[in-house]
């Protein structure tokens, strides 16, 4: 079924699509992450040529980050990773970084937590939110159910999502689907 969306109100989130994650090479590679940057390239397409305004978030952390950490310790559960100012924190090349795109740096699994994500959207009268990138499971997850507990429109694109095993990917969609958000195909979408 079609989704209709106004460009002026919608922005495609695209959900650290870094090395780190998505590059053989880097520390927390996923191949399912890596199949995701051609699809996410021709979503970024699609906005671009609809209009509509494309933010990449990057996940990215100071070495000290988690030292005086009481609980949250990401480090502890994936080694370190995306470390500020490296290679593995950069975006692909594969989806360069335009000059009128926004880039939300993050320091959790949540694009809203910590961050002037949900002032620069309300400034600018986005409430229509369509999420790709990675990890399924973790912060495309957690990025879009901060959105819809916000009061956005999050849209999952399903073949636009990166994950470490296909059931992940299953379960975060469904999750999505049935708790706060709409799970699309990137055909679904159109500009109205």
């Amino acid at each position: 079924m079609p989704i209709e969306l106004d460009p002026n109100r919608t922005a495609l989130v695209v959900v650290d699509m870094q090395n780190g994650f998505c590059h053989p090479d880097g520390s927390l590679y996923a191949p399912g992450s890596e199949e995701a940057i051609g699809p996410v390239a021709d979503l970024v397409e699609w906005a671009d040529e609809g209009g509509a305004t494309v933010v990449y978030t990057r996940d990215v952390h100071p070495p000290e980050q988690f030292e005086d950490a009481y609980y949250y310790d990401e480090f502890d559960q994936w080694g370190e990773h995306v470390l500020e100012g490296s290679w593995e924190a950069e975006v692909v090349e594969e989806l360069p970084v335009e000059d009128a795109d926004h880039v939300v740096e993050k320091h959790t699994y949540d694009a809203f937590q910590k961050t002037e994500f949900e002032g620069w959207l309300n400034a600018r009268g986005i409430r229509d939110l369509v999420f790709c990138g990675t990890l399924a499971n973790v912060c495309v997850l957690h990025s879009a159910g901060s959105a819809g507990l916000r009061d956005f429109r999050p849209i999952l694109v399903e073949d636009c999502i990166g994950y470490i095993e296909e059931d992940h990917r299953e379960y975060a969609l469904d999750h999505a689907d049935w708790l706060f958000g709409e799970v699309a195909t990137s055909d679904d979408l159109e500009w109205a």
